[in-house]
Protein backbone atom coordinates (compact mmCIF):
# COMPACT_ATOMS: atom_id res chain seq x y z
CA UNK A 1 0.00 0.00 0.00
CA UNK A 2 1.28 3.48 -0.90
CA UNK A 3 2.27 5.86 1.86
CA UNK A 4 -0.31 8.63 2.19
CA UNK A 5 0.69 12.29 2.25
CA UNK A 6 -2.06 14.53 3.60
CA UNK A 7 -1.80 18.22 2.69
CA UNK A 8 -3.89 19.91 5.38
CA UNK A 9 -6.14 22.94 4.94
CA UNK A 10 -6.44 25.42 7.82
CA UNK A 11 -10.00 24.41 8.62
CA UNK A 12 -8.94 20.87 9.51
CA UNK A 13 -6.87 22.20 12.41
CA UNK A 14 -9.45 24.83 13.41
CA UNK A 15 -12.21 22.25 13.61
CA UNK A 16 -10.26 20.22 16.15
CA UNK A 17 -6.50 19.97 16.56
CA UNK A 18 -6.93 16.31 17.51
CA UNK A 19 -7.70 15.71 13.83
CA UNK A 20 -3.94 15.70 13.25
CA UNK A 21 -3.40 12.63 15.41
CA UNK A 22 -6.28 10.82 13.74
CA UNK A 23 -4.92 11.62 10.27
CA UNK A 24 -1.37 10.65 11.24
CA UNK A 25 -2.55 7.26 12.52
CA UNK A 26 0.55 6.89 14.68
CA UNK A 27 2.91 8.04 11.90
CA UNK A 28 1.39 5.75 9.28
CA UNK A 29 0.66 8.86 7.22
CA UNK A 30 2.72 12.01 6.72
CA UNK A 31 1.13 15.45 7.24
CA UNK A 32 2.10 18.47 5.14
CA UNK A 33 1.30 21.99 6.36
CA UNK A 34 1.52 24.69 3.67
CA UNK A 35 3.15 27.95 4.75
CA UNK A 36 -0.12 29.80 4.05
CA UNK A 37 -1.87 27.63 6.66
CA UNK A 38 0.70 28.77 9.23
CA UNK A 39 -0.02 32.40 8.35
CA UNK A 40 -3.77 31.89 8.69
CA UNK A 41 -3.31 30.17 12.06
CA UNK A 42 -1.01 32.96 13.22
CA UNK A 43 -3.77 35.44 12.39
CA UNK A 44 -6.28 33.40 14.44
CA UNK A 45 -4.08 33.16 17.54
CA UNK A 46 -5.33 36.46 18.93
CA UNK A 47 -8.99 35.40 18.86
CA UNK A 48 -10.62 34.69 22.21
CA UNK A 49 -12.89 31.92 20.91
CA UNK A 50 -12.15 28.27 20.22
CA UNK A 51 -10.55 29.08 16.86
CA UNK A 52 -7.97 31.08 18.75
CA UNK A 53 -7.58 28.21 21.20
CA UNK A 54 -6.84 25.69 18.45
CA UNK A 55 -4.46 28.12 16.71
CA UNK A 56 -2.52 28.57 19.95
CA UNK A 57 -2.57 24.82 20.60
CA UNK A 58 -1.03 24.27 17.16
CA UNK A 59 1.67 26.84 17.92
CA UNK A 60 2.47 24.97 21.15
CA UNK A 61 2.58 21.70 19.19
CA UNK A 62 5.10 23.15 16.76
CA UNK A 63 7.23 24.56 19.58
CA UNK A 64 7.52 21.10 21.16
CA UNK A 65 8.39 19.22 17.95
CA UNK A 66 11.93 18.35 16.93
CA UNK A 67 13.48 19.37 13.62
CA UNK A 68 14.70 16.47 11.54
CA UNK A 69 16.04 18.50 8.61
CA UNK A 70 15.41 21.45 6.29
CA UNK A 71 15.46 20.42 2.64
CA UNK A 72 16.22 23.29 0.25
CA UNK A 73 14.86 22.73 -3.26
CA UNK A 74 14.78 25.04 -6.29
CA UNK A 75 11.80 27.34 -5.64
CA UNK A 76 10.71 25.92 -2.27
CA UNK A 77 11.82 24.61 1.14
CA UNK A 78 10.63 21.67 3.24
CA UNK A 79 10.97 21.81 7.04
CA UNK A 80 10.65 18.31 8.50
CA UNK A 81 9.43 18.00 12.11
CA UNK A 82 8.52 15.04 14.28
CA UNK A 83 7.35 13.95 17.71
CA UNK A 84 6.12 10.65 19.15
CA UNK A 85 2.91 10.57 17.09
CA UNK A 86 3.42 12.90 14.09
CA UNK A 87 5.65 13.32 11.09
CA UNK A 88 4.89 16.86 10.02
CA UNK A 89 6.43 18.70 7.07
CA UNK A 90 6.02 22.41 6.38
CA UNK A 91 6.44 23.53 2.76
CA UNK A 92 7.11 27.13 1.72
CA UNK A 93 7.39 28.40 -1.86
CA UNK A 94 9.81 31.18 -2.76
CA UNK A 95 7.37 32.77 -5.21
CA UNK A 96 3.65 32.03 -5.49
CA UNK A 97 1.69 32.23 -8.72
CA UNK A 98 -1.46 33.44 -6.92
CA UNK A 99 -1.28 37.09 -5.95
CA UNK A 100 -2.79 38.18 -2.65
CA UNK A 101 -5.99 40.16 -3.20
CA UNK A 102 -7.36 41.56 0.05
CA UNK A 103 -10.93 41.59 -1.25
CA UNK A 104 -10.56 37.89 -2.12
CA UNK A 105 -8.07 36.91 0.57
CA UNK A 106 -9.65 33.52 1.29
CA UNK A 107 -9.62 32.50 -2.37
CA UNK A 108 -6.04 33.77 -2.77
CA UNK A 109 -4.92 31.72 0.23
CA UNK A 110 -6.73 28.62 -1.04
CA UNK A 111 -4.91 28.84 -4.36
CA UNK A 112 -1.54 29.22 -2.62
CA UNK A 113 -2.28 26.19 -0.46
CA UNK A 114 -3.09 24.19 -3.61
CA UNK A 115 0.23 25.31 -5.15
CA UNK A 116 1.95 23.63 -2.21
CA UNK A 117 -0.17 20.49 -2.74
CA UNK A 118 1.11 20.36 -6.33
CA UNK A 119 4.70 20.60 -5.04
CA UNK A 120 4.00 17.87 -2.47
CA UNK A 121 2.72 15.56 -5.19
CA UNK A 122 6.03 15.94 -7.02
CA UNK A 123 8.23 15.92 -3.89
CA UNK A 124 6.80 12.71 -2.44
CA UNK A 125 6.98 10.61 -5.61
CA UNK A 126 5.71 7.09 -5.08
CA UNK A 127 3.32 8.18 -2.32
CA UNK A 128 -0.35 9.13 -2.63
CA UNK A 129 -0.85 12.86 -2.07
CA UNK A 130 -4.28 13.90 -0.78
CA UNK A 131 -5.53 17.41 -0.13
CA UNK A 132 -7.72 17.39 2.98
CA UNK A 133 -10.20 20.23 3.48
CA UNK A 134 -13.70 20.92 4.78
CA UNK A 135 -14.14 23.57 2.08
CA UNK A 136 -15.69 22.26 -1.14
CA UNK A 137 -14.38 25.26 -3.11
CA UNK A 138 -10.81 24.63 -2.00
CA UNK A 139 -11.20 20.95 -2.89
CA UNK A 140 -12.47 21.98 -6.31
CA UNK A 141 -9.38 24.16 -6.87
CA UNK A 142 -7.28 21.10 -6.02
CA UNK A 143 -9.14 18.93 -8.52
CA UNK A 144 -8.42 21.51 -11.22
CA UNK A 145 -4.72 20.89 -10.51
CA UNK A 146 -5.03 17.10 -10.61
CA UNK A 147 -4.77 16.62 -6.83
CA UNK A 148 -6.82 13.92 -5.10
CA UNK A 149 -9.06 15.43 -2.44
CA UNK A 150 -10.91 14.26 0.66
CA UNK A 151 -12.86 15.79 3.51
CA UNK A 152 -13.08 14.44 7.04
CA UNK A 153 -15.05 11.21 7.11
CA UNK A 154 -17.16 11.35 10.25
CA UNK A 155 -18.44 8.00 11.44
CA UNK A 156 -22.16 8.31 10.78
CA UNK A 157 -22.82 5.04 12.58
CA UNK A 158 -21.85 6.68 15.88
CA UNK A 159 -25.10 8.66 15.85
CA UNK A 160 -27.72 6.26 17.21
CA UNK A 161 -31.37 6.29 16.26
CA UNK A 162 -33.15 7.69 19.27
CA UNK A 163 -36.45 6.47 20.66
CA UNK A 164 -37.15 9.29 23.08
CA UNK A 165 -40.91 8.60 23.20
CA UNK A 166 -41.74 4.91 23.28
CA UNK A 167 -45.17 3.44 22.56
CA UNK A 168 -46.47 0.63 24.76
CA UNK A 169 -49.80 -1.19 24.44
CA UNK A 170 -51.50 -1.86 27.77
CA UNK A 171 -54.77 -3.25 29.00
CA UNK A 172 -57.10 -0.47 30.20
CA UNK A 173 -57.29 -2.05 33.65
CA UNK A 174 -53.63 -1.21 34.25
CA UNK A 175 -53.86 2.54 33.63
CA UNK A 176 -54.80 3.39 37.22
CA UNK A 177 -51.66 1.68 38.53
CA UNK A 178 -49.17 3.50 36.31
CA UNK A 179 -48.36 6.57 38.42
CA UNK A 180 -45.03 6.18 40.27
CA UNK A 181 -44.77 2.51 39.32
CA UNK A 182 -41.48 1.03 38.17
CA UNK A 183 -41.33 1.19 34.37
CA UNK A 184 -39.85 -2.32 34.26
CA UNK A 185 -43.19 -3.63 35.51
CA UNK A 186 -44.74 -2.54 32.21
CA UNK A 187 -41.80 -2.62 29.81
CA UNK A 188 -39.13 -5.22 30.45
CA UNK A 189 -37.21 -3.86 27.42
CA UNK A 190 -36.95 -0.37 28.89
CA UNK A 191 -33.70 1.44 28.05
CA UNK A 192 -32.29 4.57 29.60
CA UNK A 193 -32.90 6.55 26.37
CA UNK A 194 -36.67 5.93 26.68
CA UNK A 195 -37.28 9.16 28.57
CA UNK A 196 -41.00 9.39 27.70
CA UNK A 197 -43.79 6.93 27.06
CA UNK A 198 -47.14 6.74 25.32
CA UNK A 199 -49.35 4.08 26.97
CA UNK A 200 -52.29 3.05 24.78
CA UNK A 201 -55.01 0.44 25.04
CA UNK A 202 -56.91 -1.35 22.26
CA UNK A 203 -60.18 0.28 23.39
CA UNK A 204 -58.82 3.80 22.90
CA UNK A 205 -57.38 4.86 26.26
CA UNK A 206 -54.15 6.81 25.98
CA UNK A 207 -51.85 8.55 28.44
CA UNK A 208 -48.32 9.93 28.41
CA UNK A 209 -45.56 9.94 31.00
CA UNK A 210 -41.96 10.78 31.79
CA UNK A 211 -39.62 8.26 33.33
CA UNK A 212 -37.81 9.80 36.29
CA UNK A 213 -35.36 7.58 38.18
CA UNK A 214 -37.04 4.55 36.69
CA UNK A 215 -40.52 5.60 37.88
CA UNK A 216 -43.53 6.56 35.76
CA UNK A 217 -44.65 10.20 36.11
CA UNK A 218 -47.91 10.78 34.26
CA UNK A 219 -48.41 13.91 32.18
CA UNK A 220 -51.39 16.02 33.33
CA UNK A 221 -52.70 19.49 32.52
CA UNK A 222 -52.14 20.42 36.17
CA UNK A 223 -48.39 20.34 35.45
CA UNK A 224 -48.75 23.63 33.54
CA UNK A 225 -51.49 25.37 35.54
CA UNK A 226 -49.19 28.06 36.96
CA UNK A 227 -47.62 29.02 33.61
CA UNK A 228 -48.53 32.18 31.74
CA UNK A 229 -47.45 30.55 28.49
CA UNK A 230 -48.54 26.95 28.15
CA UNK A 231 -47.30 24.17 25.83
CA UNK A 232 -49.51 23.53 22.82
CA UNK A 233 -48.49 20.03 21.72
CA UNK A 234 -47.39 16.75 23.25
CA UNK A 235 -43.64 17.08 22.75
CA UNK A 236 -43.66 20.59 24.24
CA UNK A 237 -45.56 19.25 27.24
CA UNK A 238 -43.08 16.44 27.82
CA UNK A 239 -40.17 18.86 27.45
CA UNK A 240 -41.63 21.40 29.88
CA UNK A 241 -42.62 18.73 32.40
CA UNK A 242 -39.04 17.46 32.34
CA UNK A 243 -37.74 20.94 33.19
CA UNK A 244 -40.42 21.66 35.79
CA UNK A 245 -39.80 18.34 37.54
CA UNK A 246 -36.32 19.66 38.42
CA UNK A 247 -35.09 16.07 38.36
CA UNK A 248 -32.78 16.38 35.36
CA UNK A 249 -29.41 18.14 35.36
CA UNK A 250 -28.88 18.24 31.60
CA UNK A 251 -31.65 18.38 29.01
CA UNK A 252 -30.75 18.02 25.32
CA UNK A 253 -33.33 19.04 22.74
CA UNK A 254 -33.08 18.59 18.97
CA UNK A 255 -35.80 20.89 17.70
CA UNK A 256 -36.65 22.29 14.30
CA UNK A 257 -37.09 26.01 13.72
CA UNK A 258 -40.36 27.38 15.06
CA UNK A 259 -40.96 24.51 17.49
CA UNK A 260 -40.98 26.81 20.53
CA UNK A 261 -37.79 25.44 22.07
CA UNK A 262 -36.44 28.78 23.35
CA UNK A 263 -39.83 29.98 24.58
CA UNK A 264 -40.56 26.72 26.42
CA UNK A 265 -37.10 26.81 28.02
CA UNK A 266 -37.40 30.40 29.24
CA UNK A 267 -40.97 30.05 30.55
CA UNK A 268 -40.13 26.84 32.46
CA UNK A 269 -36.94 28.37 33.85
CA UNK A 270 -38.92 31.38 35.10
CA UNK A 271 -41.30 29.05 36.93
CA UNK A 272 -38.44 27.29 38.71
CA UNK A 273 -37.06 30.65 39.81
CA UNK A 274 -40.52 31.66 41.07
CA UNK A 275 -40.42 28.49 43.20
CA UNK A 276 -37.07 29.57 44.65
CA UNK A 277 -35.13 26.67 43.15
CA UNK A 278 -32.69 28.82 41.14
CA UNK A 279 -31.53 32.42 41.18
CA UNK A 280 -31.01 33.34 37.55
CA UNK A 281 -31.22 32.45 33.88
CA UNK A 282 -28.04 32.51 31.78
CA UNK A 283 -28.58 32.51 28.02
CA UNK A 284 -25.63 31.30 25.93
CA UNK A 285 -25.46 31.41 22.19
CA UNK A 286 -22.37 30.63 20.14
CA UNK A 287 -22.95 32.83 17.11
CA UNK A 288 -21.40 31.98 13.75
CA UNK A 289 -20.38 35.59 13.31
CA UNK A 290 -18.43 35.55 16.57
CA UNK A 291 -16.22 32.72 15.30
CA UNK A 292 -14.44 35.06 12.89
CA UNK A 293 -15.15 38.45 14.44
CA UNK A 294 -14.55 37.71 18.09
CA UNK A 295 -11.38 39.78 18.19
CA UNK A 296 -13.10 42.74 16.55
CA UNK A 297 -16.28 42.93 18.60
CA UNK A 298 -14.70 42.02 21.92
CA UNK A 299 -16.30 40.00 24.68
CA UNK A 300 -17.08 42.34 27.56
CA UNK A 301 -19.78 40.99 29.85
CA UNK A 302 -23.08 42.83 29.65
CA UNK A 303 -22.28 44.66 26.43
CA UNK A 304 -25.72 43.94 24.99
CA UNK A 305 -25.35 46.24 22.00
CA UNK A 306 -22.42 44.25 20.61
CA UNK A 307 -24.26 40.97 20.82
CA UNK A 308 -27.81 42.20 20.27
CA UNK A 309 -28.06 40.46 16.90
CA UNK A 310 -26.87 37.17 18.41
CA UNK A 311 -29.48 37.30 21.17
CA UNK A 312 -32.51 38.18 19.05
CA UNK A 313 -34.14 34.83 19.88
CA UNK A 314 -33.99 35.73 23.58
CA UNK A 315 -35.29 39.26 22.88
CA UNK A 316 -38.19 37.92 20.80
CA UNK A 317 -39.03 35.40 23.53
CA UNK A 318 -39.08 38.03 26.27
CA UNK A 319 -41.22 40.31 24.10
CA UNK A 320 -43.71 37.47 23.55
CA UNK A 321 -43.91 36.75 27.29
CA UNK A 322 -44.23 40.46 28.08
CA UNK A 323 -47.16 40.89 25.67
CA UNK A 324 -48.82 37.77 27.08
CA UNK A 325 -48.60 39.10 30.64
CA UNK A 326 -49.83 42.56 29.65
CA UNK A 327 -52.87 41.06 27.94
CA UNK A 328 -53.60 38.85 30.94
CA UNK A 329 -53.55 41.88 33.24
CA UNK A 330 -55.63 43.85 30.71
CA UNK A 331 -52.89 46.43 30.36
CA UNK A 332 -52.65 48.42 27.17
CA UNK A 333 -49.93 47.23 24.80
CA UNK A 334 -47.62 49.93 23.52
CA UNK A 335 -43.91 50.16 22.91
CA UNK A 336 -43.19 51.75 26.28
CA UNK A 337 -45.23 49.27 28.30
CA UNK A 338 -43.71 46.29 26.46
CA UNK A 339 -40.17 47.56 26.98
CA UNK A 340 -40.95 48.24 30.63
CA UNK A 341 -42.32 44.71 31.09
CA UNK A 342 -39.26 43.18 29.37
CA UNK A 343 -37.00 45.18 31.69
CA UNK A 344 -39.07 43.97 34.66
CA UNK A 345 -38.77 40.32 33.56
CA UNK A 346 -35.03 40.66 32.95
CA UNK A 347 -34.52 42.09 36.42
CA UNK A 348 -36.92 39.75 38.26
CA UNK A 349 -35.38 36.60 36.78
CA UNK A 350 -31.81 37.95 36.69
CA UNK A 351 -31.53 37.10 33.00
CA UNK A 352 -28.04 37.54 31.62
CA UNK A 353 -26.38 36.66 28.34
CA UNK A 354 -23.07 34.89 28.07
CA UNK A 355 -20.83 34.61 25.04
CA UNK A 356 -18.48 31.60 25.11
CA UNK A 357 -15.49 33.94 24.84
CA UNK A 358 -16.19 35.35 28.30
CA UNK A 359 -16.85 32.01 30.01
CA UNK A 360 -13.24 31.15 30.83
CA UNK A 361 -12.42 31.66 34.47
CA UNK A 362 -16.07 31.90 35.53
CA UNK A 363 -18.12 29.58 37.73
CA UNK A 364 -21.91 29.67 37.42
CA UNK A 365 -24.01 28.85 40.48
CA UNK A 366 -27.74 28.40 41.09
CA UNK A 367 -28.45 29.14 37.43
CA UNK A 368 -30.52 27.62 34.66
CA UNK A 369 -28.15 27.81 31.71
CA UNK A 370 -29.84 27.76 28.31
CA UNK A 371 -27.40 26.90 25.50
CA UNK A 372 -29.15 27.87 22.27
CA UNK A 373 -28.40 27.04 18.60
CA UNK A 374 -25.95 24.43 19.87
CA UNK A 375 -25.68 22.65 16.53
CA UNK A 376 -23.24 25.48 15.71
CA UNK A 377 -21.00 24.80 18.71
CA UNK A 378 -18.11 22.39 18.81
CA UNK A 379 -17.24 19.80 21.41
CA UNK A 380 -14.62 22.18 22.81
CA UNK A 381 -17.13 25.00 23.37
CA UNK A 382 -19.59 22.52 24.87
CA UNK A 383 -16.94 21.35 27.33
CA UNK A 384 -16.00 24.95 28.10
CA UNK A 385 -19.54 26.00 29.04
CA UNK A 386 -20.61 22.86 30.90
CA UNK A 387 -17.39 22.79 32.91
CA UNK A 388 -18.27 26.26 34.31
CA UNK A 389 -21.48 24.99 35.96
CA UNK A 390 -21.44 23.87 39.57
CA UNK A 391 -23.80 21.30 41.13
CA UNK A 392 -26.52 23.88 41.78
CA UNK A 393 -27.13 24.47 38.04
CA UNK A 394 -29.37 23.02 35.37
CA UNK A 395 -28.33 23.06 31.71
CA UNK A 396 -30.78 23.09 28.79
CA UNK A 397 -29.08 22.50 25.43
CA UNK A 398 -31.25 23.26 22.40
CA UNK A 399 -30.57 23.32 18.69
CA UNK A 400 -31.47 21.88 15.32
CA UNK A 401 -29.29 19.61 13.22
CA UNK A 402 -31.32 20.82 10.24
CA UNK A 403 -29.75 24.29 10.50
CA UNK A 404 -25.96 24.00 10.81
CA UNK A 405 -24.28 27.23 9.72
CA UNK A 406 -20.79 26.55 11.09
CA UNK A 407 -18.55 25.55 8.18
CA UNK A 408 -16.26 23.64 10.59
CA UNK A 409 -19.05 21.37 11.82
CA UNK A 410 -21.65 18.92 10.53
CA UNK A 411 -24.50 16.94 12.07
CA UNK A 412 -22.14 14.17 13.16
CA UNK A 413 -19.56 16.16 15.14
CA UNK A 414 -21.20 19.23 16.68
CA UNK A 415 -21.82 19.79 20.39
CA UNK A 416 -25.54 19.08 20.19
CA UNK A 417 -25.02 15.68 18.56
CA UNK A 418 -22.17 14.81 20.93
CA UNK A 419 -24.52 15.30 23.88
CA UNK A 420 -27.38 13.49 22.16
CA UNK A 421 -25.10 10.47 21.78
CA UNK A 422 -24.66 10.44 25.56
CA UNK A 423 -28.38 10.19 26.26
CA UNK A 424 -28.58 6.48 25.46
CA UNK A 425 -26.72 5.49 28.60
CA UNK A 426 -26.88 6.30 32.29
CA UNK A 427 -24.21 8.54 33.80
CA UNK A 428 -23.22 8.48 37.45
CA UNK A 429 -22.59 12.23 37.63
CA UNK A 430 -25.78 13.65 36.12
CA UNK A 431 -29.35 12.82 35.12
CA UNK A 432 -30.04 13.50 31.44
CA UNK A 433 -33.22 13.99 29.44
CA UNK A 434 -33.71 14.30 25.69
CA UNK A 435 -36.53 14.76 23.23
CA UNK A 436 -37.05 15.88 19.65
CA UNK A 437 -39.43 18.74 18.86
CA UNK A 438 -40.34 18.27 15.24
CA UNK A 439 -43.56 20.30 14.98
CA UNK A 440 -43.41 24.00 14.05
CA UNK A 441 -45.85 26.17 16.00
CA UNK A 442 -45.26 29.60 14.45
CA UNK A 443 -48.46 29.53 12.44
CA UNK A 444 -49.56 29.31 8.84
CA UNK A 445 -46.32 30.44 7.21
CA UNK A 446 -44.21 27.94 9.15
CA UNK A 447 -46.69 25.16 8.35
CA UNK A 448 -46.74 26.17 4.67
CA UNK A 449 -42.96 26.25 4.28
CA UNK A 450 -42.55 23.02 6.25
CA UNK A 451 -45.07 21.23 4.03
CA UNK A 452 -43.67 22.58 0.76
CA UNK A 453 -39.92 22.61 1.33
CA UNK A 454 -39.51 19.65 3.68
CA UNK A 455 -41.57 17.55 1.25
CA UNK A 456 -39.33 18.67 -1.63
CA UNK A 457 -36.16 17.91 0.36
CA UNK A 458 -37.40 14.41 1.22
CA UNK A 459 -38.10 13.77 -2.47
CA UNK A 460 -34.56 14.82 -3.36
Amino acid sequence: MKEKIYVIDTNIILQNIQNLDRISDNKTNKIVIPETVLLELEDKKKLTNELGFYAREFARLLANMKIKEVDYKPGYKVVKLFNDTLNLNIISKDIYEAKIEQVHISESNDKRIIEVAVIAQDYYKGAQTIFLSLDVYARTFALFKGIKTETLHDDKSTVPKFEFVKNIELDSSLFNSLEQSDILNFDEDYKYENFSYCFESIDGNKTYALIINGKINLLTEADFKALNVKPVNLKQKLFMKAILSNMFDLLVIDAKAGSGKTLMSIVSAMRLIDLGLYDKIVYVRNSIESLDKGADIGYLAGNDEKFRIYNMALSDTLEFIAKKQLRKNENRENKESIESKISELTSKYCIETLWPGEARGRTLSSAIVIMDEWQNSSEKTTQLILSRLDESCMAIVIGSNRQIDNLYLNKYNNGLTTLLKQTNEKHDEINMFAIELEKAVRGKFAEFTERIFEKQKNRD
